[in-house]
């Protein structure tokens, strides 16, 4: 195979497909868990696999409750590729499949505002296509999946690449919904999140507030001095932040604060930079206000690491598999849901994007920490009208209709075709590997998890105990 050239027996292998790409976007869609929740549609992804002959290598993956790994494989020495299917939703963002705001009919409040239910249909889908034409023609491979969980807090990619599970691959892929169909060829940013504790001690705050130090008053300065640092961080640099428990009563003096902070910028060092003026400013604010403060990075990641002979590859698929074929019932409800958010009603999109140059966005992705340890790359696709933006009610309208199961569709058909290709191109799994190899030239690969930190810290009570509690509370209770 060369640059350009398209595999045959892949569009049947898609079709073959459809049925569990179809059912995964339906049913993960009506779950609508999010992150650290998605019990339910971690399973239906493995059923899925299972069912097309995949090997469930491990559940719970890297100390992840709801992640997990699965894998094909024939033959000897076979090259490797690696997929990432996502699948959380984002609460709040709950809608049903009308092109205007409106709740659902069950009552489910969560929603796919950043369409993984389609996301990981796809990946899926496409994993388990490229393993029928492995299979088909008798190419020694290894086809893994790797189930990526909670994406929009804590992120099970950045777990799974400290515990090296993606350094054997020759490439790996990934796709996201969008307005847009274009290949991911960008750098997004180094992030770190934080939470800030401050600790002081209460008092009555109307009789004798001098003998209270308020966690609150520290919490509001340290907020100060961020927005004072600011001005002077680098225009590549994002610093935003919430206050998570801020007090119980306006007559108590607070003892308790916490902040929620996340850091972003152009590359990991910048982030560690700013990140230790963050501790210094957060230890001024304590005592300043005679409290106590301890600044924690409990997540983090690298920025996106792109490779060009992929990026060129999944263009020229891109161009050749084009934007699906929406009906005039899907352009219609298209318009609709941009009349009503007053955007120009454009429709939905209906070419592909040229080959971007490689641009740095403002956001960060998990992704990233597998491009900083195999060669990787993947594409947007249309699942919504153009102005619709992730992470609002619209996405989820659309991610829940035949709009999003298209865009799915689409991108699992690009992503069978490179991944045939990584399988069968020698030439260019050389030539990616060369392009990862000169980027990360002197790289050595640092997680930016704390090291004594085996689990995501906003894991569940409920799905991080085995029922032995239970258990043993239901013998006592029959004693």
């Amino acid at each position: 195979m060369h640059g350009g050239e398209t595999h045959d027996d892949v569009p049947g292998a898609i079709e073959a497909s459809r049925p569990a790409i179809e059912r995964i976007c339906d049913e993960v869609w009506q779950l609508a868990e999010t992150s650290f929740q998605e019990v339910k549609s971690s399973q239906l992804h493995r059923d899925e696999l299972e069912a097309a002959g995949f090997t469930i290598v491990s559940t719970g993956t890297a100390g992840v409750p709801t992640a997990f790994v699965a894998e094909w494989s024939q033959g000897e020495g076979g090259p490797n590729v690696g997929f990432l299917p996502e699948y959380d939703a984002l609460p709040g963002l709950g809608n049903a499949a009308v092109p205007r705001q409106e709740a659902r009919s069950d009552g489910v409040t969560n929603g796919h505002a950043c369409g993984h239910n389609l996301l990981g249909a796809g990946l899926t889908g496409a994993a388990i296509a490229s393993k029928r034409v492995a299979e088909k023609r008798a190419i020694p491979a290894t086809v893994r999946v790797y189930g990526c969980a909670s994406e929009e807090t804590e992120g099970a990619k950045v777990y799974m690449a400290r515990e090296k599970l993606f350094d054997d691959l020759d490439a790996c892929l990934h796709w996201h919904p969008a307005p847009v169909a274009a290949v991911a060829n960008v750098r997004l940013a180094s992030a770190s999140m934080m939470k800030i504790d401050f600790h002081g001690r209460t008092a009555h705050a109307g009789l004798e507030p001098w003998k209270g130090r308020s966690a609150l008053d520290a919490m509001e300065l340290a907020a100060h001095a961020l927005n004072l640092m600011r001005e002077h961080l680098e225009p590549t640099a994002r610093v935003h932040y919430i206050f998570e428990v801020a007090g119980e009563a306006p007559n108590i003096v607070p003892d308790y604060a916490r902040m929620f902070l996340t850091l972003r910028d152009a590359d990991r060092a910048r982030v560690v930079a700013t990140t230790e003026w963050v501790r210094q400013l957060v230890e001024g604010a304590a005592r300043a206000t005679q409290t106590t403060a301890h600044a924690r990075v409990y997540a983090g990641m690298h920025d996106l690491l792109p490779n060009a002979p992929l990026a060129e590859r999944m263009q020229e698929h891109l161009e050749h598999v084009g934007t699906p074929s929406w009906d005039e019932g899907e352009q219609a409800f298209a318009r609709e849901c941009q009349r009503e958010l007053g955007l120009d009603e454009a429709g939905l999109a209906t070419d592909v994007l040229p080959l971007l140059n490689e641009p740095t966005l403002g956001g960060a992705s998990d992704v990233a920490e597998v491009s900083w340890n195999a060669p990787t790359m993947g594409i947007a696709m249309p699942t919504m009208p153009r102005g619709v933006s992730l992470h609002t009610w619209a996405a989820t309208a659309f991610a829940g209709m035949s709009i999003g199961v298209k865009g799915a569709l689409a991108a699992a058909t690009v992503l069978a075709h490179t991944a045939v290709d990584v399988l069968t191109d020698a030439d260019l799994r050389t030539a990616a590997r060369a392009d990862f190899e000169r980027r990360t030239d002197g790289f050595t690969y640092s997680s930016p998890l704390p090291a004594d930190q085996r689990q995501p810290i906003d894991l569940p009570d409920w799905i991080t105990t085995d029922g032995s509690a239970e258990a043993v509370a239901g013998l006592e209770s029959r004693a």
